[in-house]
């Protein structure tokens, strides 16, 4: 991914496509699986040690002239059934996972392969289930319910972690001159959720500062066969056959699960208490509500701050002003209260959180199975996927697709500003259109609001005490690494 960055728009560059129409050509859809074993294992090679993620998708694109073609995903074949996939990596094609009137959405949460339900108390949690199923609308009503009653406490409890959040930063920085993000924002983000559901911190409980470690290995031992370590002095023969070949044992992380579902369990009995009577059995409201904590908000946020952070640094010190200058503008205007209200009237910044979630999507996979043989379209022809095939989206290609958006491997600032707005259909982060909203009878986060409100109190509470900060980056497993290596305090 290019690290280039700018904050200046060329509204006239960036427009949507024209729709496709049923006048494009049918295709057969290009590509190969191979061998059932060799051919796999080679794709598997290929995507996470030989080419990369970027590039593996790249290459074929540019060798079958097309963004629909087949090939194998991770990590199959051993864990999974069948590895073979019909990718869709432009903006016209992608929706089509969104539809669960044509893709069935059952337990393909990680790809080809389910964990073990061993890691989420036996129990098929509410994100591996397909909207079809009974359970599925009992649970995300639940949740949806939830969030909704939680609403008031979203600014104020975010306000509290951050402060703290940005205290212990400035004081690393004047210790040691600069501050590694990633582990402060684990630490901020798992306080944030912990006390939006719980209403104590966990320092309150047994986890005590234990929550985000506990949350992370919990976390590898389910993605393991979807990522690389990239260890320098490890084969990777032999990393392969350790991460890709066959699943890690639950009871490795089974002590620590207990851990963490006995904090939820004793300290989120009112929540507990409103899914009994909604006719969820408790511990499968609590396996749910630690899911939905743990694996949703907690490992979407762990992706998602530092990579708000790295864009946003990378775009410079012109951009920062400009931001400072909207946020403390409007926050004087409401009387100085961070408000739903303020938020909404800042154009600039909730830009830059889309711009954000576009370029870097903290889910950069979507899956779906051909529930009956359908037509997808792309830019440029038809294709015809059969039911039972495994449908497989790369969405940060999606997202960066050059037919909808000009200089794409860049983050534009104010790209969705104005005119731009028009684009905010084509993010897809959240596995549905940014425009759509979650319900029950679709797969779109539940929480999908909470995040884009959360990003923009992020960059409002940053700006309203600094004016520019420069940052380091990296890659790490689930997204990149930022180190803030200056920072300017508001003047």
């Amino acid at each position: 991914m290019s690290s280039s960055s700018s904050s200046k728009l060329h509204p006239s560059s960036d427009k949507p496509p024209p729709s496709p129409g049923s006048k494009l050509p049918l295709r057969e859809i290009p590509g190969t699986y191979g061998s059932p074993l060799f051919g796999a294992v080679k794709d598997r090679f290929d995507y996470f040690y030989n080419q990369g993620q970027d590039e593996f998708f790249q290459t074929r694109i540019q060798k079958y002239g097309s963004t629909v073609f087949r090939t194998n995903m991770p990590p199959g074949p051993f864990m999974a059934s069948n590895p073979r996939v019909i990718t869709v990596l432009d903006a016209i094609s992608f929706p089509i996972l969104f539809d669960t009137s044509k893709v069935e959405k059952k337990n393909v949460l990680d790809g080809t392969y389910m964990p073990s339900t061993s890691f989420t108390g036996g129990y098929r949690v509410c994100a591996y289930l397909d909207p079809s199923e009974p359970t599925h609308s009992t649970l995300k009503h639940f949740f949806l319910s939830l969030l909704a009653s939680l609403h008031h406490k979203f600014i104020p409890t975010f306000q509290t972690t951050l402060s703290d959040l940005f205290t212990v930063v400035e004081d690393e920085i004047s210790n040691k001159g600069d501050v590694y993000f990633n582990t402060l924002s684990d630490n901020m983000s798992f306080e944030f959720v912990f006390r939006l559901f719980c209403g104590k911190s966990p320092s309150e409980t047994k986890l005590g500062s234990k929550g985000p470690d506990l949350v992370t290995t919990w976390l590898f031992f389910q993605l393991h066969p979807l990522i690389s370590l990239g260890l320098k002095f490890v084969p990777n023969f032999l990393e392969d056959l350790l991460l890709h070949t066959f699943q890690l044992p639950f009871f490795a992380v089974k002590s620590q699960y207990k851990e963490l579902y006995d904090a939820f369990y004793s300290s989120a009995g009112s929540i507990l208490d409103a899914a009994e009577k909604n006719g969820i059995k408790r511990d499968e409201a609590c396996h749910n509500l630690v899911f939905l904590a743990g694996f949703n908000a907690f490992g979407g946020m762990k992706a998602l701050m530092p990579a708000l952070l790295k864009w946003v640094g990378l775009a410079g010190e012109s951009l920062h002003r400009r931001l400072a200058n909207e946020i403390r503008t409007v926050v004087k205007s409401e009387g100085g209260g961070v408000t739903f209200s303020a938020l909404n009237k800042m154009a600039l910044t909730k830009s830059v959180v889309y711009e954000a979630l576009r370029i870097e999507p903290p889910v950069p996979y979507q899956y779906g199975k051909a529930k009956e043989d359908v037509v997808v379209h792309s830019h440029d022809a038809s294709y015809l996927i059969k039911k039972g095939e495994m449908i497989f989206g790369y969405q940060p290609l999606a997202t960066k697709d050059p037919r909808v958006f000009a200089n794409p491997e860049q983050f534009v600032g104010d790209r969705f500003v104005g005119d731009g707005e028009k684009l905010i259909k084509y993010i897809y982060w959240s596995n549905g259109r940014e425009i759509d909203d979650p319900t029950v009878e679709n797969k779109q986060c539940p929480a999908k609001d909470l995040v884009v409100l959360l990003s923009r109190v992020m960059l409002v509470e940053f700006f309203l005490r600094y004016d520019t900060f420069t940052v380091e980056i990296g890659k790490l497993l689930l997204g990149s690494s930022v180190t803030i290596k200056s920072l300017t305090k508001a003047t």
